[in-house]
This record gives C-alpha cells, sequence and structure tokens, in this order.
C-alpha cells in the first residue's frame, strides 16, 4: 500500500520509519529538506509539496505541530485538498476540537474521508510503537486506516463517528497531564526544601494515591539526573491546555484548576522555556525555594 505522510518532526519522524519498516510504500513531504532526505534514506520516496504528495496517494496522513498549520495543509489552496488522488485524510495531530470539524466539512464536501486521531505517549512510545490513538470519524473511513494506526501505537481507541470527540479526548489527556506535572514538579520542590530525598518521594508517591504520568515517567527519567531530554515542549504543552480550556468556554464547562497550570506554562515561555521539555520549567520553582530536585550522576569514577 502506497501511503504519503506530511510532517517529520520529533513525532512524525518515527511515524515515518515504522510504516517503511511495515512494508508501506511511503512517500513524505516536510518543509525541512534535512527531515526530508533522513526518510529518503530509509527508503522513502519526496514529495516536493503537500498538493504533489495527495496527488501521488489516496491515502495522506499529516503530523503538524499546530491547528493552523494543520488546517492550512489539509484544506488551504494549493495543497492536500487539491491533490488529484487524494481519497482519505488521517490528522494525527492535536488540532483542537473546533478546527477538526471545520476541517472535515470541506473535505467532506471534496469527496475526501476525514479520520482524526491524535495521539499520546510522547517521541519515546512513538519510537517503539506504543502509543494510545484517540481515533474519530466514518466507521468505514476508520477500519481502512486501523491497520496504519497499529503499526504506529498499542492503545487504539475508535472514539466515534464524530471526527471532533478524538481530539476532545486528547486536550482533556494533555491537559491532566499538564496540571498534575505542574503540582508534582511543585509539590517534589517543597519536599526537597523541607528535607526530603527527591528519589525517595518519588518512590513512595508512586505506589500511593499521589502518583501520576509525571511522578512515574517524566520526573524520574528527565529532572532527577537534570538531562531534561525533550519529549514534548513547553510550548505545545501550552498550545494545548488553553486549547482545552477555551474549547470548555464555549460548551459553559468550568474550569477552575487547569487555568493556574496553563498561566505557570505561559510565564515559563516568557522566561524562554517554550522549546525545552514541559518538565524543565520546575526550575522556577527550585529557584525560589532555593533548591534542585536530583542531581546529575557523578562520572569522575
Amino acid at each position: 500500500m502506497k501511503i504519503g505522510l506530511i510532517g517529520l518532526g520529533n513525532i512524525g519522524v518515527h511515524f515515518g520509519t515504522r510504516l517503511i519498516a511495515a512494508g508501506y510504500e511511503l512517500v513524505v513531504h516536510d518543509k525541512n529538506p534535512t527531515a526530508q532526505q533522513r526518510m529518503a534514506d530509509k527508503g522513502a520516496q519526496v514529495a516536493s509539496s503537500a498538493c504533489e504528495l495527495a496527488s501521488m496517494v489516496e491515502v495522506v496522513l499529516l503530523c503538524l505541530p499546530m491547528p493552523g498549520i494543520v488546517k492550512d495543509v489539509a484544506i488551504g489552496a494549493g495543497n492536500v485538498i487539491d491533490g488529484s488522488k487524494v481519497r482519505l485524510v488521517l490528522d494525527l495531530s492535536t488540532t483542537g476540537p473546533s478546527l477538526t470539524g471545520e476541517i472535515a466539512q470541506v473535505l467532506e464536501k471534496r469527496g475526501v474521508a476525514f479520520v482524526s486521531a491524535p495521539v499520546s505517549g510522547g517521541t519515546v512510545a512513538a519510537e517503539k510503537g506504543t502509543l494510545a490513538v484517540m481515533a474519530a470519524g466514518a466507521k468505514v473511513a476508520y477500519e481502512e486506516i486501523e491497520p496504519l494506526l497499529r503499526v504506529l501505537g498499542k492503545n487504539i481507541f475508535y472514539i466515534g463517528a464524530d471526527p471532533t470527540l478524538g481530539q476532545t479526548m486528547k486536550i482533556i489527556n494533555n491537559t491532566l497531564y499538564a496540571t498534575s506535572m505542574v503540582a508534582s514538579c511543585e509539590a517534589l520542590v517543597y519536599g526537597v526544601k523541607a528535607g526530603l530525598d527527591a528519589k525517595m518521594m518519588l518512590d513512595v508517591l508512586n505506589v500511593s494515591s499521589g502518583r501520576s504520568f509525571a511522578t512515574l515517567e517524566r520526573i524520574p527519567q528527565c529532572v532527577l539526573d537534570r538531562g531534561f531530554p525533550l519529549r514534548f515542549t513547553t510550548e505545545l504543552l501550552h498550545k494545548d491546555i488553553k486549547m482545552c480550556i477555551d474549547e470548555a468556554e464555549k460548551i459553559g464547562a468550568a474550569m477552575m484548576v487547569s487555568p493556574a497550570a496553563r498561566q505557570f506554562l505561559a510565564f515559563a515561555i516568557t522566561q524562554g522555556d517554550g522549546p525545552y521539555d514541559n518538565v524543565f520549567p520546575i526550575r522556577h520553582f527550585e529557584h525560589w525555594a532555593g533548591v534542585q530536585v536530583g542531581s546529575k550522576p557523578d562520572t569522575s569514577t
């Protein structure tokens, strides 16, 4: 099966690699020539534009960083929607329910099926193929691309026929992560300031009711050794939580706790943390308290 993939960033590169390894004939496009060449070296064919790609394949996958980019690539003039061959678009990005509904309507009018399937798990899960996938769209279209999704993820959920519902589920997930991550960071800094050992606190939390993905995975892997490897940027997480709050307000669902986490992430971005991993801003809590959670490993021996 010949398919197209637009977007070869931190997540998209793993999607392309896994699809090629699974035997799919892949056509790719990205504005970054280095990213395109990286996939070409693995056996992918490169298209010069989104429209050219959509004129070469029937199924187009999108993995793009911002909702506005998704809209432009999917339904902007001279892009995917104007491809001569495309008949199904699969959006793996976090685009948000409102914009997803708009894109779905435009594509439907042009006779192009649309499935929205945002993913969760970060770069490590993308590389391993263990992502959670929240797919929504017409059942017949979902059934066609389900084999593709099972190459990319482990936990595949069909949310329903309304393509906006997968996006709603995704931004709820990311908002819960953001709030628990910010709360975990400030709590751990308080504990260190009070005299507790950071690793011991995590060991206790992770077998107790205070555990979360932040305490189980992100903080142990990224903060304790002060490595802060890039898994998901602060600016992207802020984008998702802001989107969730905005969408909730549109339908009259009050959110009281999440805005505090959004505000902290917004502050971190003003301090230059936007391009860094979303746990990197723990450094502000540390600075205010005058302590540090974890330390670099001793490599002198």
